[in-house]
């Protein structure tokens, strides 16, 4: 359903759109954008991946967030936006600083978390917002997103208020923290909460099962805003870039739940980006890890941690690494270490990191942490760079009793917090998801 604009629509793109599994023909990105997954069912990539210039690799290793993403987000998308339509659409959209903090001698925290919802997915969540406007005609949008935390959080601010939009985000109910649920369920207006009765993946084969259905998309103009959309997945490789300020080939360990965060790296080091090699650290739902150490992938229902972002068993953005590395498990190892770690281990390390560094470890980050330390053990002369996704204070009910004080609470989190809130109770039933998008 639904149209693009002509205006943009006229320009040809020199970037082909393919499905992971090979069975859909390559399509614009306009296409790719709007419909989320192929026909075949599985996640848009590009076709080929052009690195970027030389000249242009050397100056962006001293450039702005808005300049990196003005420059890949154009070489991306070569042929269909231009450069100064991109730089005014991420300069909207990424209005917040995202610093490289030093926390000892050789480890630096890549800082995700300033943006409006405290969480790193404000950077591909509002990208992805402006991208839809630029090339809709208006023709109204249903936003449908499944999270785990921080996603629903980030999409829902995100698109409130942005017009002819609808968002509905499915949650797990009770298995998200106060504040993620308090900034998801109190916006009203054009966002629904919807808190189902299972877990993440119950959500997201929901939301997998509205995109394939095509009765229903021809009554309402589905869009989806997590991760397997690409203009959610593409912004997050940005921010790789300030890795180069290092000046060093730097370790980088990502806390990595439905994938599409160490995705977007992999994507930054296909287009030229010096990263030694990425850590995916997750939590007991280990999977990947295993996968990379075994070489036999087998998705599980997920298991509830204090890392509720990443409580993930079966990650959407996984089949897109694969397709990658044309399911080279051996190429692949040489990129991608794993790492994966239980409650016990992180809120230890969360209360040990602070009396011993003075800084601050939520959940997320504090698994990302752990995965750097394991890789810089075995490379002793190497810079490790670790994600901090989401600001700590998000996490309280962990945070405070492993450091035994409280965390200040950000004037943001506080406000979300004193609002009402108001969620659409639904149980694991395809047919009342599809009555509550029409009615």
């Amino acid at each position: 359903m639904g149209a693009v604009s002509s205006s943009h629509a006229a320009v040809v793109a020199r970037t082909k759109w393919v499905s992971t599994r090979r069975a859909s023909p390559p399509v614009p990105f306009i296409d790719a954008l709007f419909a989320g997954t192929a026909p075949d069912g599985g996640l848009y990539f590009p076709e080929r991946f052009e690195p970027l210039p030389a000249s242009t690799l050397d100056r962006l290793g001293a450039a702005d967030l808005v300049t990196i993403g003005t420059a890949v987000g154009t070489h991306l998308l070569a042929g269909d936006i231009s450069e100064q339509a991109m730089h005014a659409l991420v300069g909207d959209a990424l209005d917040f600083p995202i610093p490289l903090v030093q926390v000892t001698d050789r480890i630096w925290a890549l800082e995700l978390f300033h943006g409006p919802t405290l969480a790193f997915k404000d950077v591909g969540a509002r990208t992805q917002a402006r991208l839809l406007h630029h090339f809709t005609d208006g023709t109204p949008l249903t936003i449908l997103v499944a999270t785990s935390g921080d996603t629903g959080s980030a999409v829902a601010q995100a698109f409130y208020h942005v017009p002819d939009s609808r968002v509905f985000v499915l949650y797990p109910e009770e298995q998200v923290s106060d504040v993620q649920e308090a900034q998801m369920a109190s916006l009203g207006g054009n966002i629904t909460a919807v808190a189902v009765g299972g877990t993440f993946d119950d959500c997201q084969r929901l939301v997998k099962q509205a995109f394939a259905d095509d009765e229903l998309r021809k009554k309402v103009w589905l869009t989806p805003a997590n991760s397997i959309n690409l203009g959610r997945l593409l912004p997050q490789a940005f921010y790789y870039f300030l890795v180069a300020r290092l000046g060093t080939h730097a370790v980088v360990s990502v806390p990595s739940g439905n994938f599409g965060n160490l995705t977007a790296g992999l994507i930054a080091k296909r287009l030229g980006l010096g990263i030694r090699r990425f850590v995916a650290a997750t939590n007991v739902n280990d999977v990947v890890p295993e996968y990379l150490r075994t070489g036999i992938y087998e998705p599980r229902p997920s298991v509830r941690t204090v890392a509720n972002a990443m409580d993930v068993g079966a990650p959407s953005n996984f089949e897109r690494i694969r397709a990658l590395y044309d399911d080279d498990l051996d190429r692949l190892r040489a990129d991608v270490i794993g790492a994966a770690f239980d409650d016990n281990t992180v809120v230890a390390e969360i209360g040990r990191v602070h009396r011993e560094h003075g800084y601050l470890l939520d959940p997320h980050g504090a698994i990302a942490w752990l995965g750097l330390q394991r890789a810089l053990a075995a490379e002793p002369e190497a810079t490790g760079v670790f994600l901090a996704t989401a600001h700590p204070a998000k996490f309280r009910e962990v945070v405070e009793p492993a450091i035994g004080a409280p965390v200040p609470l950000p004037e943001t989190l506080a406000h979300a917090l004193a609002r009402p809130r108001h969620s659409e109770r639904l149980p694991v039933s395809y047919p009342a998801l599809v009555d509550l998008v029409l009615r």
